[in-house]
């Protein structure tokens, strides 16, 4: 038999090896990901689209505030409405007249120990969650045109902020 002869028995290889290359490849990529995940991400973005030859996106200015509202009262550790959130609903809808406009909704903890996730055990976790909450209440109203947001420790209270952000 020759080298050409397709019927020829091929040198067969052992099924460790096979297995062993499988692995080898799945954690070189597994390291790759890790590394590219720790890097900036913005670069790592602008590198992938300036490989696609995909413009960047202009930069938005930030909205601009203008008027804001809280809900406080929280309970320490929960994220439930301490009470209808149905004045803050009216005053989010008159505002949302204007399609100009957006909601920025950012939930804050009074930053004591007693004032954190029950779960997790963490102040930005229970600020982030109550922040949700009144989303939630204000979804209906404001439907795609809001943003939850986290602030420093100060109080047990959600802060509604109205901004103008422009023609779009």
């Amino acid at each position: 038999m020759t080298a050409d002869d397709p019927l020829a028995p091929c040198l067969a290889r052992p099924l460790w090896l096979v297995t062993l290359a499988d692995l080898a490849l799945l954690l070189v990529g597994f390291l790759v990901l890790v590394h590219a995940t720790s890097l900036d991400t913005r670069a790592l973005a602008g590198g992938l689209r300036e490989g696609f030859g995909v413009a960047a996106p202009a930069p938005r200015p930030e909205p601009m505030p203008v008027a804001a509202a809280a809900m406080g009262g929280f309970a320490p550790g929960s994220a439930a409405l301490p009470a209808s959130p149905a004045r803050l609903s009216a005053w989010a809808a008159e505002a949302l007249r204007d399609p100009r406009v957006t909601l920025r909704i950012a939930g804050a903890v009074d930053g004591s120990a007693r004032d954190v996730d029950p779960l997790s055990r963490s102040g930005a976790v229970l600020a982030a969650d109550r922040a949700r909450a009144v989303a939630a209440a204000l979804a209906p109203v404001a439907g795609r045109r809001m943003a939850v947001a986290t602030d420093r420790p100060a109080r047990a209270q959600v802060t509604v902020t109205l901004a103008f952000s422009g023609e779009r």
